[in-house]
């Protein structure tokens, strides 16, 4: 039979040319049955007489097992809001592939690719009907017939004296077997966003959710409490995060209230009330990039210093670091966790006013190091890490010190945290800066993308050393100045 002939056969009736191959069997052995009936959707199902419990042989796989709903939970769990474990209870038909027992540890390694991978689901089972074999369960999508496995699959079967021969078995999912995107997916309304993903800190996982998903945050908590080893709570935001302390509202959704927690991150300890300062691990790559760009010895002031994410790890690296939070809560935990990762002698812990902060410590410091000689002078870095409003904090750095620097190359640099919704956020948050600092920075700074904060909207950093005009008293441009340098025309 041409293989023209074998695709016109499968498009019109849904069977191949294998399904017509008669083989010659034993009388006392099953024998194989089957019915050419046109359908247009399922190939023909075949089963062997006298078949044990939840097996079949599948010389060809029912199509259904392509359906994108195989794994889905039932369709009646739909629009559930308290959660029922017992709802999700499923049969669906895994391809199996019987192995003796000896050789199953070898064929698995080579049979990784087509290997069934579930929550909670054994990939290898004991037969039923052979205390000396071992059934292994494949993916579905992957084999759909034997001329599925590969050519080293293939060569690894003959190695081990396995046939190839698919059977099918009816295996029961259950809650357990199902992944939280899953579950979520099949019990909101159709058509609209499921939350799989959250931020952990912790015992604890932070949800976002939108305002479709509120009449199931309960069950949306107890599914990823379920179903993330380590989680005991689950919690929703409320309320924005509140621009002075920087903590927000928060509502537990399941599990228990307690909010102190402890978090590891870049080889770090830290420890806080989730409920009272500000925490986000999403920020942990840019904690590390950070911390790369200080030397030994380096001097860093934080502004808004939270519980220690850069103050800590540069301290860590021998620098003198300077950490500053509003919060109370933030201060304590700060403190905390200076004396928890061993540097509370190389950082100096203030609680005060953003502002005042560099107008005093800030200040003091700079004028001591910035009058001295600049052989051996370690680089001052200054991060303002408080997106929503750091950049109104550029304009204190204004006239903020009298005279001048002995030399230019020790003049600050700064870390200036924002976001932006514009077309072009590098550019945007660049003049930002300069409509504060009254100077150009186009040749002088660096923007770097920390992340996607929600849709058109970014947050970056502006890397820029702040110039000998707008640091010392005096010595400012003029609003001609200004203008000549930001557009290259003079102004007489």
């Amino acid at each position: 039979m041409t293989l023209a002939l074998e695709r016109i056969l499968w498009k019109l009736f849904g069977f191949s040319r294998r399904l017509l191959q008669v083989e010659w069997c034993h009388p006392s052995e099953s024998i194989l049955l089957f019915t050419l009936v046109p359908r247009l959707r399922k190939a023909p199902s075949v089963f062997l007489l006298g078949q044990r419990q939840g097996l079949s042989a599948m010389p060809e796989i029912e199509a259904s097992v392509r359906d994108s709903d195989l794994f889905s939970p039932p369709s009646d769990v739909r629009g559930m809001r308290e959660l029922d474990r017992t709802a999700f209870k499923k049969t669906v038909s895994i391809p199996v592939l019987k192995a003796r027992k000896e050789v199953v540890n070898r064929l698995m390694r080579a049979l990784r690719r087509v290997a069934l991978q579930r929550p909670g689901i054994k990939r290898v089972m004991e037969d039923p009907q052979d205390e000396d074999s071992r059934l292994i369960m494949l993916d579905p999508y992957r084999m759909l017939t034997a001329d599925s496995f590969d050519k080293a699959e293939l060569g690894a079967l003959k190695e081990l004296d396995v046939s190839p021969q698919l059977s099918h078995y009816n295996l029961e999912l259950t809650y357990e077997n199902f992944k939280s995107e899953e579950i979520l997916k099949a019990v909101l309304p159709e058509g609209q966003d499921v939350t799989s993903g959250f931020s952990r800190v912790g015992h604890i996982a932070h949800l976002n959710l939108r305002d479709h998903q509120l009449p199931f945050k309960q069950l949306i908590g107890q599914v990823m409490v379920d179903k993330n080893p380590g989680i005991t709570s689950a919690v929703n935001k409320t309320s924005n995060i509140d621009s002075t302390y920087r903590n927000f509202q928060m509502e537990v959704l399941c599990g228990e209230e307690n909010m102190l927690t402890k978090v590891r991150e870049n080889n770090y300890t830290y420890e806080f009330d989730f409920s009272k300062v500000y925490w986000n691990p999403r920020l942990s790559t840019e904690h590390g990039r950070i911390t790369e760009l200080l030397n030994p010895g380096d001097v860093l002031f934080d502004v808004f210093a939270g519980v220690g994410p850069f103050a800590i790890p540069a301290a860590r690296k021998n620098c003198t670091v300077f950490a500053n939070d509003l919060n109370p809560e933030s201060h304590k935990w700060l403190l905390h966790n200076c004396k928890l990762n061993k540097v509370d002698q190389k950082v100096k812990v203030f609680n005060m006013d953003g502002k005042d902060f560099i107008q005093g410590p800030v200040r003091e410091e700079l004028t001591l190091r910035l009058g001295l000689s600049a052989e051996a002078k370690p680089s001052v870095h200054i991060v303002m890490n408080l997106p929503a409003k750091a950049i109104e904090f550029l304009s204190v750095f204004r006239s903020l010190l009298d005279g001048q620097p002995c030399s230019t190359e020790l003049l600050p640099t700064v870390h200036c945290y924002c976001f932006s919704k514009d077309s072009n956020p590098a550019k945007d948050v660049r003049q930002q800066a300069e409509a504060v600092l009254g100077v150009s920075l186009e040749t002088s700074s660096s923007v770097h993308l920390v992340r996607n904060v929600a849709p058109n909207k970014e947050m970056l950093c502006i890397t820029f050393q702040i110039p000998t005009a707008t640091l010392y008293r005096n010595q400012g441009l003029s609003l001609r100045e200004f203008f000549t340098m930001k557009c290259g025309v003079y102004y007489p």
